[in-house]
C-alpha cells in the first residue's frame, strides 16, 4: 500500500509506503509493480537496481542518459538522510530550469519517482547514507551526461555549505543548463514504445 503526493511538477512525485509497526519493528512493501503504476497512471518496468553509499557532503549530480536511454528512476535511503533533487531539463516545458527538492531518510521511508526527461542528485546530510534506486532502462555509458549542480540560475539550496561538498572530478566538470546540448524535447513523449 502506497500513498502518491503531488510535486510542483507535474509527473515528478513522493511514494510513501504504509508502515505496519508493532514491538518488534515494522515491515513495508517497497515496491509493488501493479500498485505502483495505478497510482502513477502509466506503465513503468523497472529492470535495474543500483545502491550507493556516500559520507557527508557529497553530491552525485545532476546526471541524466540522452536520447533513447532516457531513464525513469525510483530512489530511496536505506540509512542516513540527502536531499534528493530533479531538475526538468526538456525544452519547451512550463517547468524548464525548475526543481523539486525533497528530503528522503531512512526514518521517513519516503521515496521519489524521477520521470524521464529530468536531471537528478542529491546531497548526503547525514554522516553516511546508503542510497538505493530502480531504473526502468539498464545504464548506458555512452549515452550519460550531466549539468552543473551549482548552476545559479537553478537555484538549488543542497542544504550543505559549498566548503563541505565533496565531488567526482566529473561532477566538477558539466556545463550549466543554458549550455548543456544534449537536453529533452517537452513536445517529445519519452515513453512512446
Amino acid at each position: 500500500m502506497i500513498s502518491i503526493k503531488e510535486t510542483a511538477i507535474p509527473g515528478v512525485v513522493i511514494v510513501e509506503p504504509k508502515l505496519f509497526g508493532d514491538a518488534r519493528g515494522y515491515f513495508m512493501e517497497t515496491w509493488n509493480q501493479n500498485e505502483f503504476n495505478a497510482a502513477l497512471g502509466r506503465r513503468i518496468h523497472f529492470v535495474q537496481d543500483n545502491e550507493s553509499r556516500s559520507r557527508y557532503g557529497v553530491i552525485r549530480g545532476l546526471h541524466y542518459q540522452k536520447g533513447l536511454f532516457s531513464q525513469s528512476k525510483l530512489v530511496r535511503v536505506i540509512s542516513g538522510r540527502v536531499l534528493d533533487v530533479v531538475v526538468d531539463i526538456r525544452r519547451g516545458s512550463p517547468w524548464f530550469g525548475r526543481h523539486v527538492a525533497c528530503e528522503l531518510s531512512g526514518d521517513n521511508h519516503r521515496q521519489l519517482f524521477v520521470p524521464r526527461g529530468f536531471a537528478h542528485g542529491f546531497s548526503v546530510l547525514s554522516e553516511e547514507a546508503v542510497f538505493q534506486y530502480k531504473c526502468d532502462r539498464p545504464y548506458a555509458p555512452a549515452a550519460e551526461d550531466a549539468i552543473a549542480w551549482n548552476d545559479p540560475a537553478l537555484g538549488i539550496d543542497w542544504g550543505i555549505p559549498e566548503a563541505d561538498t565533496v565531488l567526482s572530478e566529473k561532477d566538477l566538470h558539466h556545463p550549466f543548463l543554458a549550455d548543456a546540448s544534449s537536453l529533452f524535447d517537452y513536445d517529445i513523449d519519452l515513453y512512446a514504445e
